[in-house]
């Protein structure tokens, strides 16, 4: 079976050097030899300031993230899972958006997350995904080098559900990209990646984002196979 790559990254408000990071992974996984590489969540841009960030997001086609990202898979001949992106839609809201590269730079397949992350925890941290993001509608999956792949982005994890319905699909394996926050990383991060591989007989790779971000949150990490 092809190998696969996992980038663990500390993404931050700057989409380029975001960009530039996932660029630079693209090529030592292909160095490597991997036939495919997975990225985390928010990859492109990580920005907990909706103000700040929403300056930055476009939407899809005009991504200039996206269009160079797809040139160092060409350039490169390996698949990519870009974990999320933020892209801008037609009726003024966001998706959070997974999109799947092939070796020749082409877009296989886009899945919008479907399950908003909207939590207050008990450290005080409030979360609203909903507030600017509108939700996705359809469960997707993909046939990739490494086998059919089925698309779902952090917060759905705690849906099982969703893993069921990837499973009846017969997905070989399904990514989870996450930018999991510390607290819930450390009490569900690992027993719920196990889980939803049992409920769904597959595997799952989840990449996730690390450590203290520019914009003032921190994130679990612990990215996993």
């Amino acid at each position: 079976m092809p190998s696969i790559a996992l980038f663990q990254m500390n993404s931050g408000i700057n989409p380029d050097a975001n960009c530039d990071a996932i660029c630079d992974a693209i090529q030592g996984a292909a160095d490597r030899g991997a036939a495919m590489l997975f990225a985390p969540e928010m990859c492109t841009l990580l920005d907990r300031d909706r103000g700040r960030a929403s300056k930055l997001i476009v939407p899809e086609k005009n991504n200039a993230q996206i269009e160079q990202l797809r040139e160092a898979c060409l350039r490169r001949a390996i698949w990519c899972s870009l974990g999320s992106i933020p892209v801008l839609l037609d009726n003024g809201k966001f998706a959070n958006r997974s999109i799947v590269l092939t070796d020749k730079g082409e877009v296989a397949a886009r899945y919008d997350k479907l399950h908003m992350f909207d939590v207050d925890l008990d450290t005080g941290e409030s979360w609203r995904e909903s507030a600017a993001y509108q939700a996705g509608e359809r469960v997707v999956t993909v046939e990739t080098p490494v086998g059919k792949l089925g698309l779902t982005i952090c917060y759905d994890i705690r849906f099982p559900a969703l893993f069921e319905e990837l499973g009846r699909q017969e997905c070989d394996i399904i990514s989870i990209p996450a930018a999991f926050t510390v607290p819930t990383g450390e009490a569900h991060w690992h027993v719920l990646q196990r889980a939803r591989a049992i409920e769904a007989t597959a595997f799952v790779v989840a990449a996730a984002q690390s450590g203290s971000h520019e914009d003032g949150r921190t994130t679990y990490g612990h990215s996993m196979v």
